[in-house]
């Protein structure tokens, strides 16, 4: 089997760094790109069989590499790889044309083979993200639009989800790989778009829309 070429799309330089080592010698990295317009210049002077790509970045995210790579008809296949197991972003991603979507718990083994499996032309998911995209594609129904749920921007609904799911503000601020002064700010910002007190009532909120 020949090396697939797997380019890095991922807004933290410390995130890459460490995919790259994981990955170690079994792919052949050939680049990294940490926003939109940079991951788009990449692949296309890259040609890169496999990018990883993360869903969260500035200027629109994973769905707008999508957009713009697979609408000028680019061959090259796509990996999200995100810290997020929403539904709302596993599905986003697929339907903009990614074939596979695995959370960034999973192991440099386990990437490896689901790198090597999209090159082949295989769809892979992380085990719980599977029945998402089952009941999306199922259904031929649109989600429903959530005026408060749009107000907010990915990172803080990332924030807002961890906020729901327990963790402190240090763990969060590890998960992210952000600072804690950046978690306070973004719950700052979403207590005040959804015009909430605190915390609990946070969680309250995002387990009523299932986000959790």
């Amino acid at each position: 089997m020949s090396t697939v070429r797997v380019l890095i799309v991922d807004d933290h330089r410390l995130f890459r760094s460490g995919v790259r080592a994981e990955l170690g010698d079994s792919v052949e990295v050939i680049g990294e790109a940490e926003d939109v317009e940079s991951a788009v210049k990449a692949i296309a002077e890259l040609q890169p069989d496999v990018v990883l790509l993360d869903v969260h970045m500035p200027g629109g995210g994973g769905q707008e590499v999508l957009r713009r790579v697979l609408g000028s008809g680019s061959p090259v296949r796509f990996l999200a790889l995100s810290v997020s197991d929403a539904a709302e972003d596993v599905i986003g991603v697929i339907r903009g044309g990614a074939r596979g979507y695995v959370t960034k718990t999973i192991s440099g083994r386990e990437l490896t083979d689901a790198i090597r499996r999209v090159a082949e032309g295989d769809a892979v998911f992380s085990p719980r993200l599977a029945g998402f995209v089952l009941d999306a594609f199922a259904s031929s129904e649109a989600p429903p639009i959530d005026p408060e749920l749009d107000s907010l921007t990915q990172r803080e609904r990332e924030v807002l989800r961890l906020i729901a799911r327990g963790y402190a503000y240090k763990e969060i601020a590890k998960e992210l790989f952000i600072s804690v002064k950046t978690v306070e700010t973004h719950v700052s910002s979403v207590l005040r778009k959804l015009q909430l007190s605190n915390r609990h009532e946070l969680s309250r909120w995002a387990t009523a829309r299932r986000l959790v």
